[in-house]
């Protein structure tokens, strides 16, 4: 017959089980809501480092930060300007159709988001090579049918190249630079940068309240992180993207 203390130890037992029971229903609750959405470990390491803040402006001396005027050919030589943006949420990127490093990343990057809002009306992406000599609307052509750029709204752009680096450098900051030492003589910033309806430029927040200005282009959602440690931020791009498009 169990004697008094092998009773309490007993029940002292049984009570640490249904402890730990609840906790782990509770935990493979929440487990499960995040795997419904995406990766677990990116989408936490995504929320730690930058949250679902809202999306701001980017400000210069006060002023919210504005995409300048401008005008070039697309690849169906059809001539864009800012103004056939308005109205739509939309992406910029810099790249060059010979590039042997990151552009082919990042135009698959782009065809990703372009897949995840074909539905959409108010979403674009704007594309503008930083080889405009060789780049003409028939090489862009061709690029966009072998990377599969379907949407209408995606326009890859040429011109006049002083005119490009100026919009690269001065319109978004993004560094655009012709170098005969660089691979493909050219060196550019892989980044994104995100237009809202209004023609502003918008991104969310770090952990530290200074906003993210640009997205990475380099980093697939599938590699999640480079050699370096840097995380990919296509994820949070499409979340900004849906958080603009309902504004």
């Amino acid at each position: 017959m169990p004697t008094g203390a092998n009773k309490k130890k007993k029940h002292t037992y049984i009570w640490v089980s249904a402890i730990i029971l609840v906790f782990g229903i509770f935990a493979v609750y929440e487990i499960t809501k995040r795997v419904k959405g995406d990766t677990i470990v990116e989408n936490d390491r995504m929320s730690a480092k930058l949250g679902k803040a809202k999306v701001g402006f980017i400000e210069n001396q006060g002023e919210k930060r504005k995409v300048p005027a401008f005008s070039f050919y697309n690849q169906d030589s059809v001539l864009v300007t800012n103004k056939d943006f308005l109205g739509k949420v939309y992406v910029v990127d810099f790249f060059f159709t010979t590039c042997p490093t990151i552009c082919p990343v990042m135009t698959k990057n782009l065809v990703v988001i372009q897949n995840t809002f074909s539905e959409s009306a108010d979403f674009g992406i704007a594309s503008f090579t930083i080889n405009p000599r060789y780049d003409t609307p028939s090489v862009l052509t061709e690029y966009a049918e072998k990377y599969g750029v379907t949407d209408e709204d995606w326009h890859l752009m040429t011109g006049d190249q002083e005119k490009i680096y100026q919009l690269a450098q001065e319109g978004f900051y993004i560094f655009a630079n012709e170098d005969e030492a660089a691979p493909g003589g050219f060196e550019h910033s892989g980044m994104f940068a995100l237009v809202d309806k209004n023609g502003y430029i918008r991104s969310r927040k770090d952990q530290f309240g200074n906003p993210l200005i640009y997205y990475r282009g380099t980093i697939t959602e599938e590699q999640g992180e480079n050699s370096d440690g840097e995380t990919q931020q296509i994820t949070i791009l499409k979340e900004d993207i849906k958080t603009l498009l309902k504004e």
